[in-house]
Order: structure tokens, then C-alpha cells, then sequence
């Protein structure tokens, strides 16, 4: 009796220890994300749509390449499609992607963040399109989803209706799975 006893209480303080391990990882998941999180070259696909002052529904597809610092700072390409046409902007004779987009992120603890991409003014313009984004981190920062909070089309000084969002993932060696073999 004292025998099987013993091998209950054993049991329950095994269990109990298991629900603490448990509670403790889901208590951490996605926590102690940083701007350091964040950092190197993502790839992105860009997609959606916004109204223009008239009340046109406008598509947006494209496809972007951000290089986050670490430190809050960010830099990006992008090639953008605007209802099948590709969208003014700076380019680079070689490539055709706009360049010299700059821009400034954050990283909250909980691996959420905001983010901001400054585009240059175009020639007769007083300033570029500005996009605020709200983004999350997933697979301890090799992926990334956004959604665009307010745009702000070059020389407005207000935001238009919009709905675009992207997904990006980190480039860099991917171990491959030898089990897809």
C-alpha cells in the first residue's frame, strides 16, 4: 500500500512540475524581442490596395528589400505595381527598383513593433511618400508581417484610406531538412 502510495504522490509532483515548466514557456513565448531582433535583409511581397481623393480603388503588388540595422535604422528597394503600372519613383539605372528609402523602426518587448519608410521627393515635389507600418516578428525574428497604418502619398500633408500589408522573412543559410528527401 505504502509502495503504490508512494508512486502517486510521485507522479503528482512529476505533473505539477511539468504545468510549471509549461505556464513558465508560455509566459515567455515572444518576449525579450529588441531592435537587435531586427536586423540584416529581409525580403518582402507587398500587396493591397488604397483610395485616392476621388475615391478610386487603387492596387498596390510589389516586392521590397529592407535592410534593418539592429539599432532602429533601416534602409529599402522596392519595385512596386500600381493597377498593372509600375510606380514613379527614384530608380536604379541597373535594376529599376526605387532606392534611397530610409526610414526608422522600434521593437517592443513583445516582438511587435512600429516602423516608418521615408521615400525621396519627387522632382517638383516638397516631400516623398512617407508609410507607417505596425509589424510583428515570428520565428525569433526570421519573419516578419506588416501592415501599413498611414500613407501618406508624396507632397500631402495627410494620410488616404489604405489597406496593404506584406510578409517578409530574413535572407541569410537555411539549414536544409534532410527529411523532404
Amino acid at each position: 500500500m505504502k509502495s503504490s502510495m508512494l508512486k502517486v504522490i510521485f507522479v503528482m509532483v512529476l505533473g505539477v512540475f511539468a504545468l510549471a515548466g509549461v505556464a513558465r514557456a508560455q509566459s515567455s513565448d515572444n518576449d525579450y524581442c529588441s531592435n537587435r531582433t531586427l536586423r540584416g535583409d529581409y525580403a518582402f511581397k507587398v500587396y493591397g490596395q488604397f483610395w485616392d481623393p476621388g475615391g478610386v480603388v487603387v492596387l498596390r503588388d510589389g516586392v521590397a528589400m529592407t535592410h534593418f540595422d539592429g539599432l532602429g535604422g533601416l534602409t529599402q528597394v522596392d519595385y512596386i505595381m500600381s493597377n498593372g503600372m509600375p510606380v514613379a519613383g527614384q530608380p536604379d539605372p541597373t535594376t529599376g527598383f526605387h532606392i534611397n528609402e530610409t526610414g526608422s523602426y522600434h521593437v517592443y518587448p513583445d516582438c511587435t513593433g512600429d516602423a516608418e519608410i521615408d521615400s525621396p521627393a519627387p522632382p517638383g515635389m516638397s516631400s516623398g511618400a512617407v508609410i507607417k507600418l505596425k509589424f510583428v516578428l515570428g520565428q525569433q525574428g526570421w519573419v516578419i508581417h506588416t501592415i501599413v497604418s498611414e500613407l501618406i502619398p508624396p507632397g500631402a500633408a495627410s494620410g488616404i484610406p489604405v489597406q496593404i500589408h506584406s510578409d517578409g522573412e530574413k535572407l541569410g543559410f537555411i539549414f536544409p531538412s534532410f527529411g523532404d528527401q
